[in-house]
């Protein structure tokens, strides 16, 4: 096998080192080391969602924290078809449908809080409160309950009730204008920067600090967290740099956007690419060593001038020669080099192999949690299939009496 480890042809997917580990899914089965995760112990009610919410929620359960989530009858799983296997932010937890119209439900919701530490929930504001679960009710009721709140615009503003996504959230905080290439329209991220980075990450960040204080006052507090507060806070670097006179708002012009040769990406002869990051002068020089560039031009690496032109060598280099064979050369080396894989052939890489970086779940490759614990490691995931259990046994769980959960379940609570 080559350094690059992932060949012009696609490894079968079979045990062993060429495939992610193979977890059967069923509850119970196959814990790390017999721990549950540094979570456990931690309850959590979810008001079911899109987005960044049930990622938030993915992360809580991945770590240990029981995890009940709420959604609306109309938007079970099985009666809209999907197979649950594939709805990865789902994992680790078992769903309730509520009808949340009915006063009913929402007592269950309540009683539900009782015993709980946190609650999420990812609604346009004043949702909640119109279904008579907004803080004021549900911290009145549990004074220690750290209520979770994940929007776009945040809680308040001139934009709080508008409609939007990802893109327009970080569009408005000037993360979407730095990203792309010089003269052309900036490059779509997919929707790690909003939904997910500054997002879902800032929420679990938010209510692990507020779990925090509360163990030390006994009081629970809301914890507002916007997209759009989030993805600014992720652009903070850029801002310094941006008062410094060292980033301009010229799209790809700049050292790490795009502008600067050793900090791009490349094609090769086999239609693959290559990223490199080769910023300190110690391990661009051996980048040139090892790819055999000896222009003198070459060395004046941060002279912003000369990018262009050197951007332009290095892309006949690469060209010259396929991804794997770049890979043999650069690899494991210290020329910040990697080679840029597919969603097919990531998990396959030998040092995400190592790391069990993915796991392959009933047949579906996903993302194994992170980070990693030394001493609470977290649980392998389950499917949202594999934790659906009996009804009245995870009502029994969380503290709800038996004529209670009857009276639910002939009403049709599932």
């Amino acid at each position: 096998m080559d350094v690059c480890a992932v060949g012009n042809s696609k490894p079968e997917r079979a045990s062993g080192l060429t495939a992610p580990e193979r977890i059967s899914g069923a509850v119970g089965e196959n814990i790390i080391g017999n721990m549950k995760g540094p979570l456990d112990g931690l309850r959590v009610v979810e008001m079911g969602g899109i987005g960044p919410a049930p990622f938030c929620a993915m992360m809580l359960a991945d770590m240990g924290a029981t995890v009940l989530r709420i959604q609306r009858p109309e938007s079970d799983r099985a009666a809209s078809g999907r197979d649950p296997r594939f709805d990865i932010l789902a994992r680790n937890r078992p769903a309730l449908a509520i009808d949340l119209r009915n006063p009913q439900g929402t007592e269950l919701v309540l009683e539900l809080l009782d015993n709980a530490d946190l609650l999420i929930e990812g609604f346009r504001p004043g949702v909640m409160e119109r279904l008579q679960l907004g803080p004021d009710v549900c911290l009145a009721r549990r004074p220690g309950l750290v209520y979770g709140r994940m929007t776009g615009w945040g809680q308040d503003g001139p934009l709080a009730t508008s409609a939007g996504h990802d893109i327009n959230y970080i569009a408005l905080v000037g993360a979407l204008h730095a990203i792309g290439e010089s003269g052309k329209p900036p490059t779509i991220p997919l929707n790690y920067l909003g939904d997910f980075g500054g997002g879902a990450m800032m929420l679990a960040f938010g209510l692990m600090c507020a779990v925090f204080e509360a163990q030390k006052s006994g009081q629970g507090q809301v914890v507002d967290a916007a997209m759009t507060d989030g993805a600014a806070q992720l652009s903070g670097i850029m801002y310094g740099m941006h008062a410094e006179g060292k980033w301009n708002n010229r799209r790809g012009t700049n050292m790490l956007d795009g502008g600067a040769h050793f900090y791009n990406t490349y094609d090769c002869a086999d239609g693959k690419s290559i990223a490199l990051g080769a910023v300190e002068p110690r391990f661009y020089l051996l980048l040139l060593k090892l790819c055999g560039m000896d222009e003198p031009e070459a060395y004046e690496h941060l002279d912003s001038s000369k990018w262009p032109q050197l951007k332009q060598r290095l892309a006949q280099l690469f060209i010259t020669r396929t991804r794997d064979e770049w890979c043999a050369l650069l690899e494991g080396t210290d020329a910040c080099f990697a080679p840029i894989l597919d969603w097919d052939e990531a998990p396959l890489h030998p040092h995400n192999q190592a790391r069990k970086t993915f796991v392959e779940i009933d047949g579906v490759v996903q993302p194994a949690p992170a980070p990693r614990f030394s001493r609470t490691p977290a649980a392998v995931p389950q499917t949202g299939k594999a934790m659906t259990g009996n009804i009245r046994s995870l009502l029994h769980g969380w503290g709800l009496g038996a004529t209670v959960v009857d009276a639910l379940v002939d009403a049709g609570v599932r």
